[in-house]
């Protein structure tokens, strides 16, 4: 009886992980910040429309030009800048279903596997990346890696290209902090289970 009221909330909790998993696509050194940068440096919405839904393209055109405009004043740069950042984002968060809580400055609320996936894609090998998943996963991380990485070498052709790699993108990198956010679970889990057994065989 006593280990069931331990087991169920663990086991509810890994079951609730998909939910709980958004990313880090509201960092400022995340990808969707460093590409709205660049689009705006070469003034080409297209870079960004990857990251939003179709329906929300109009939107997303208006703030990258009204952006475009301020901009054109050295002192509105930063502010303009900001803006469009938070639009985009709030925007795209919304495409995936999470909520938009602001920009985050910081790396250090981003998990250390959504780093290293990235890492993976950027230098695309997933070798180090799925040595530290257990073995029962690294058939799922290296399917959605492969995807993601063929998805990457055509995200350029067009809109509707770079959309198909953002959505490999976002399955891989939930997926691998899934995985992560199971694994602390299931220590926790074996930890509470073994003070559990000390506890019984101590009485």
């Amino acid at each position: 009886m006593q280990i069931n009221k331990i087991l169920l909330p663990i086991i509810s909790i890994v079951f609730l992980l998909p939910a709980l998993v958004f990313g880090h696509c509201d960092t400022i050194n995340g990808p969707v910040i460093q590409v709205a940068k660049k689009a705006l440096e070469e003034g080409n919405v297209d870079l960004v429309l990857i990251w939003v839904q179709k329906k929300d393209e109009d939107k997303i055109r208006n703030a990258f030009w009204e952006a475009l405009a301020k901009r054109r004043d050295p002192q509105n740069k930063g502010e303009a800048d900001m803006r469009f950042f938070e639009t985009l984002v709030r925007i795209h968060r919304q495409g995936e279903g999470v909520p938009y809580t602001g920009i985050k400055f910081t790396d250090n609320e981003v998990d250390p596997a959504i780093l290293a996936a990235d890492k993976a894609i950027e230098n695309g090998s997933a070798e180090g990346l799925i040595r530290d998943t257990s073995l029962e996963m690294a058939s799922g991380a290296r399917r959605l890696f492969d995807e993601v990485v063929e998805k990457n070498k055509h995200r350029n052709e067009s809109v509707a290209s770079g959309r198909e790699y953002v959505e490999a993108y976002t399955q891989f990198i939930h997926y691998v902090e899934g995985l992560h956010e199971a694994t602390i679970v299931r220590t926790s889990l074996q930890e509470d289970l073994k003070k559990l057994k000390d506890r019984e065989q101590n009485k």
